[in-house]
């Protein structure tokens, strides 16, 4: 898949940009603070649903506007023209186009653009807490898989309807209490069903990426430590187990009961602290350099290696379904040394396109065309300094 031409409108620090992608590697250049990754967090909104940096749309849209408009050229891997279209604003819905039509929610544009971003804030899927580790789970089987999402969007929202019972039920009694545990088992229910289907799509991907992660980091950090990936469920071992194994998706049915047991199990603690304390929003992915856990263990260049790692790993497993992703480096090489720098340079030849940003030129060994990025007159400006991208519009 190749990105072929970005508009931005009212996004971040631009009031308008249009720029045109060839295909290998294009860098943007420039200092910090200057809009360079307002650009990637732009194409990464639109292919996943989510910026990297913040949780709501409300930061996309520039300063003194109430609406954000990213519109996205593509060329699929046989040929085939899209377009993505987003609407983003402080205080309404997003809107999506997909090929210039509506769609009904946005989760049906998932897959539309695949991208594989790799950011320093991304660090923390190694050394963060567990929910770094579930969003990245997360967003690989939303781009794989986009049915995904609407299994997860439900199971949300049945996780906060649960919450909310549990803590009535926490402060009354009698036949309030009744009819609360009544309607929590209806909601208990959907947390089962849904939650065991998004348990089996993350085993199925801990599965498919356990190779390629171990592979990467040896070629990255040079190490003879294996590197090994358990998915950790609230449900217990019986959950864990079938981390080990390869094929499709596992059953979901072992995992529903396992839920089911978890969730009686632990049903005085829930209402005792009035939160859902089962589920897959209680699981963690586990990642080990050798027998050692990374999250405390890794050392500074261990960590960024194995993220890196995840992150190339990420593309295979995409491009093993449908269209091979494109690849978004923001600021990555400056965290790197010379060695892993041009390790990680080397692994970006297996892309067909790649989109890197830099504030020092020096620290990217790859060849392609350059872009500056400044700030001039209070407006984020684009200056294609080589042949290859065009631009249109100050900013």
């Amino acid at each position: 898949m190749w990105l072929r031409r970005l508009e931005l409108t009212d996004v971040r620090s631009y009031d308008h940009a249009t720029v045109t992608f060839p295909d290998g590697v294009t860098v943007l250049v420039g200092p910090n603070a200057q809009g360079k990754t307002n650009l990637l967090e732009a194409i990464y909104r639109a292919a996943t649903g989510g910026s990297h940096r913040v949780a709501g749309d409300g930061p996309l849209v520039r300063a003194g506007s109430d609406l954000g408009i990213v519109r996205c050229e593509l060329a699929t891997d046989s040929g085939r023209r899209r377009t993505l279209e987003l609407e983003v604003g402080t205080a309404r819905r997003t809107r999506t186009r997909v090929d210039g039509q509506d769609v009904r929610r946005a989760a049906d544009a998932f897959g539309v653009l695949r991208v594989v971003m790799f950011a320093p804030e991304d660090v923390a899927v190694v050394r963060g807490d567990p929910g770094e580790r579930r969003r990245f789970l997360d967003d690989l089987l939303t781009q794989r898989r986009p049915a995904f999402a609407a299994a997860k969007s439900e199971h949300d929202r049945a996780l906060r309807q649960r919450n909310q019972l549990l803590k009535q039920a926490r402060g009354t009694g009698g036949t309030a209490r009744d009819a609360a545990f009544a309607t929590l088992e209806v909601w208990t229910e959907q947390l089962v069903r849904h939650g065991a289907q998004i348990v089996a799509a993350r085993i199925a991907a801990v599965r498919t990426l356990a190779d390629p992660v171990d592979r990467f980091y040896r070629e990255l950090a040079d190490r003879p430590e294996p590197v090994s990936l358990t998915y950790r469920s609230s449900a217990g071992d019986v959950v864990a187990e079938l981390t080990d194994g390869e094929g499709p998706v596992p059953d979901p049915a072992p995992i529903a009961a396992a839920l089911r047991e978890a969730f009686a199990a632990r049903r005085d603690d829930e209402l005792a602290r009035g939160q859902t304390l089962v589920g897959p929003h209680r699981d963690d992915l586990e990642l080990a350099i050798g027998a050692l856990p990374a999250r405390g263990y890794s050392s500074h260049g261990e960590a960024w290696s194995l993220a890196l790692a995840l992150k190339l790993a990420t593309f295979e497993v995409l491009a093993e379904v449908g269209d091979r992703p494109i690849v978004l480096l923001d600021d990555v090489f400056a965290e790197l040394d010379v060695t892993r720098r041009q390790r990680l340079a080397a692994a970006c030849g297996r892309f067909d396109q790649t989109l890197v940003t830099a504030a020092v030129e020096a620290d990217v060994p790859l060849e392609g065309p350059r872009v500056d990025v400044s700030i001039e007159d209070g407006r984020t400006r684009l200056s294609p300094r080589t042949v290859g991208p065009s631009v249109e519009g100050a900013a």
